[in-house]
């Protein structure tokens, strides 16, 4: 289990999908639902539809293009929240979420989500696990036409919300993203291992990882913050 010291830390912000959500949703939609919304409505065969939208993840991954609805509307020419209401039933919280938010909230640290969604995603999945009542705020990257593997978004949202990257802790299941936080200048970062319930556990050796947040709400609530925001 990693070991923080808890009193140095004061602000946290969370990714959503694969971190505070079960991943299986998102994989799920992008890699198997929406390849077979395209067959359909192209009259190829899934695989075929499999393999030109695997070259287009590519091709934008890591832009905001990758997470932006909008664009994936226009390029397959699909309502993609209307494809996303057809499998909402899969919108999950992580079982262990609610009692590491609730041990963050209650030691009175500042709780932000800054998630790479589109707004229309984060408001579906808000629907559905009423997640907002346990953040103090949330964060769609695309308010600031960046995403987190880029450091412009980390020097906005430091302007926006005034934290201390040396009090500060940003947990993800995206190394990449993890990487350019650490870049930016946060402290502190926490990896997850199995963002998606239905795959395999990964090993993380470049980060502190976990696969279970509850083993730190003991820490997390007994060491409050050294200096109260």
């Amino acid at each position: 289990m990693p070991i923080f010291p808890w009193s140095d830390i004061h602000t946290v912000l969370l990714d959503m999908d694969g971190t505070l959500l079960d991943l299986h949703f998102d994989n799920h939609f992008w890699l198997e639902h929406l390849p077979v919304k395209l067959a359909e409505k192209e009259g190829i065969s899934i695989a075929a539809a499999k393999q030109m939208m695997g070259a287009e993840y590519q091709r934008v991954m890591g832009t905001l293009e990758w997470y932006c609805l909008d664009y994936w509307a226009d390029k397959l020419d699909i309502d993609i929240m209307q494809a996303k209401r057809e499998i909402e039933h899969l919108i999950s919280m992580r079982p262990d979420t609610l009692p590491f938010l609730d041990a963050l909230h209650d030691s009175g640290r500042e709780v932000v989500l800054v998630t790479n969604a589109h707004p229309n995603s984060l408001s579906l999945k808000i629907e559905h696990t009423q997640l907002d009542a346990h953040i103090d705020t949330l964060i769609s990257t695309h308010e600031f036409g960046v995403t987190k593997e880029s450091q412009a978004l980390w020097q906005q949202l430091q302007q926006r919300l005034g934290f201390d990257p040396d009090h500060t802790l940003f947990v993800d299941d995206s190394l990449a993203i993890l990487e350019a936080a650490q870049t930016f200048g946060i402290k502190y970062v926490l990896a997850v291992k199995n963002p998606d319930s239905k795959q395999a556990h990964r090993e993380i050796d470049a980060f502190p990882a976990v696969d279970d947040y509850r083993p730190l709400v003991n820490e997390i609530r007994s060491q409050l913050p050294s200096v109260r925001r």
